[in-house]
Parts: structure tokens; C-alpha cells; sequence
């Protein structure tokens, strides 16, 4: 493979923050960007504000296709619910089963140009919440009561009330994460 297509896969993978340059006197070299407590921060707020949008955009869909939403995101929320309780399931689902409720809310009530957006920061974004998704088991009745908030607005087509939900569980989801990195470490940074 020629030099060209490398280096521009490179320079596309530092420009979307996967990598970083590290220099030193002679050379210079890339390195995998470090998991940053301050890096997720950033990333989930701005996850959350895209999602928010996209969540009033569902709660202003016509009530028949709000309440047929509302029946897939409460099938995930409760397998959710299921592996919070211990009564099935396993640790390893619950970052897909979450990626999915996102992004059936995402899928519905986003245009293209805000699903661009989305597509950009969610793999970013996936980097975390893939990693550390298993380590907040203990707290994912928080996340499945925050998901039901979310429900309870798309239900009653309450734009405001889905735009903060989404956010305040992107915001706590945060919160949670950053608790995990204090006990864990930050990974690459070390």
C-alpha cells in the first residue's frame, strides 16, 4: 500500500481525536489517544445536546408513530431493567441494548443533517461508553429510570420534557463514567 492512503487515514483519525501526535527532539510519532475523564465529558455533552434535538423532533411526530417508539424503547428499557435486577442477561448487553434506545429516538426524530452530526460524534463517543458500559451495572436502575423519563415524554409528546431527558441522562450517564475513571484510571494515560 502506498504512503498516501496511510497518511490520510492517519490524519483522519487525529483530526476525528483517535489519535495524537507525540513529538519529542527527532521524531515524531502517532500515539492512541488516551481515554480522558475530560475528553468523555465533552464528548457526552455534546452527544446529549444532538440527541435532545433529536428527541424533540420525535415527540413532534403524530401520536400513532410516538406510541409505536414507545413500545420498542420500552422493550429495550426493560431488558435493561431485567439485567439491572439480576434476573437475566448479562453485563455485555447493556452497551448495545442503550446504543440501540438512542438511536431508535435519533433514527426517529433527526433529519439528515443532524444524523450526519450524530454519526460523526457517536463512535467517539462509543470509545467510552463501550469500555466502561459493564462497570456501571450498579447504577443502570439509575439509567433505566432516566430512559423511562424519556418514554413518559415522547408518550404525553412533550418536546421539552425528551430534550432535557436526553440530555440529563447523557449529563448523569457523565457523571457515572467519571466515577468509574476516578477508581479505574484514565486508560491510555498511564
Amino acid at each position: 500500500m502506498s504512503r498516501t492512503p496511510v497518511r490520510a487515514a492517519i490524519h483522519w483519525l487525529q483530526r476525528e481525536g483517535y489519535v495524537l501526535e507525540h513529538r519529542n527532539v527527532s521524531k515524531s510519532r502517532m500515539i492512541v489517544a488516551p481515554l480522558t475523564k475530560e475528553d468523555a465529558n465533552e464528548l457526552y455533552l455534546i452527544i446529549g445536546r444532538l440527541e435532545g434535538i433529536a428527541g424533540r423532533g420525535a415527540a413532534e411526530m403524530s401520536k400513532s408513530d410516538r406510541e409505536g417508539l414507545v413500545k420498542q424503547l420500552n422493550i429495550v428499557n426493560d431488558r435493561l431493567l431485567t439485567i439491572a435486577d439480576g434476573r437475566g442477561g448479562h453485563s455485555g448487553e447493556i452497551f448495545d441494548l442503550d446504543r440501540n434506545f438512542h438511536r431508535m429516538i435519533v433514527n426517529a426524530g433527526a433529519g439528515a443533517r443532524l444524523s450526519t452530526l450524530h454519526n460523526a460524534i457517536e463512535p467517539q463517543t462509543e470509545r467510552y461508553w463501550r469500555l466502561y458500559a459493564s462497570s456501571i451495572i450498579n447504577d443502570l436502575h439509575t439509567s433505566v429510570d432516566e430512559h423511562k423519563g424519556i418514554i413518559d415524554g415522547l408518550l404525553a409528546g412533550n418536546p421539552d420534557a425528551v430534550e432535557a431527558g436526553l440530555q440529563n441522562n447523557w449529563l448523569k450517564g457523565s457523571e457515572r463514567l467519571g466515577h468509574v475513571i476516578d477508581i479505574f484510571g484514565e486508560r491510555g494515560s498511564w
